[in-house]
């Protein structure tokens, strides 16, 4: 009697089947290596090589010249492998340049824009040598002999108090604006104590506080003509309002001691 034919294919073998999975891995791995090897070598190709930097944004001080030898030698990789944050730390390295935008252009170029300082002050550094303060109260270190203004007013105090004395030098200028005087010094003690010095030759101890340094100096300014024509309007050398009461003048020649502020009207 025959026998009947079989109704399903003989399963392969267990290893046959183990060994077609390991070469289907093998194969998928062979593919992914071979096309990162690929995507590699594209991204080494030197269609990619970076060969322009445009500069544009504020440039007055930052000179091509200067840019080449400060930033460019830090620069380093093509369009795809290019560090963004490396590039824009080597041109903010550079003296005068305050902050830096970089971008980058297809297929080989860097778009950079640059913000530069504005140097409003000087200020006096813990180690004697001077830097600058510019607009924002920032501190930043670049050559004195580029700055044209002459006339900048000079800064000391503690480390980080730029901005706080910047602010205060400016609202003590408007503050004194009727002694016809300009504020070529500002100093700030350890303790919070404020001095100026003026073009004029005169001294102010202005005492500690921020609000209450103001009310004094306002309070001197509106009442020290007056105060002054007692004596001629001689010069103002020193006068201390670190009193609650008044405040205490020397002027040229003469020591007033305490004089009480006239009452308003």
């Amino acid at each position: 009697m025959p026998r009947a034919a079989a109704s399903a294919a003989t399963p392969l073998p267990f290893d046959i089947r183990l060994m077609n999975r390991g070469a289907g891995a093998i194969f998928v791995v062979a593919a992914l290596a071979l096309l990162a090897a690929g995507l590699a070598a594209l991204v080494r190709a030197p269609w990619f090589t970076l060969r322009a930097i445009e500069v544009d944004g504020e440039t007055h001080r930052s000179s091509l010249a200067t840019l080449r030898a400060n930033a460019t030698p830090k620069l380093a990789g093509n369009f795809f492998t290019f560090d963004i944050a490396q590039g824009r730390a080597a041109f903010e390295s550079v003296p005068w340049v305050r902050r830096a935008v970089v971008r980058r252009i297809w297929p080989d170029k860097l778009a950079v824009t640059l913000e530069e300082h504005r140097a409003v002050a000087l200020w006096q550094g813990e180690s004697g040598n001077d830097l600058l303060v510019n607009h924002h109260g920032e501190v930043f270190d670049a050559n004195l002999g580029d700055v044209e203004d002459e006339d900048l007013p000079r800064l000391a105090g503690p480390a980080g108090s730029s901005a706080a004395m910047l602010a205060m030098h400016a609202r003590l200028g408007a503050a004194l604006a009727p002694l016809a005087a300009r504020i070529v010094e500002l100093k700030r003690s350890g303790r919070g104590s404020w001095r100026a010095e003026l073009d004029n030759g005169g001294a102010i101890e202005f005492g500690r506080g921020d609000a209450e340094v103001i009310t004094r100096a306002e309070r001197f300014a509106r009442t020290y003509t007056q105060v002054a024509d007692r004596f001629e309007q001689r010069p103002l050398q020193y006068a201390d309002l670190r009193h609650a009461d008044g405040y205490a003048l020397r002027l040229q020649g003469i020591s007033t001691g305490r004089e009480a502020p006239a009452a308003k009207k």
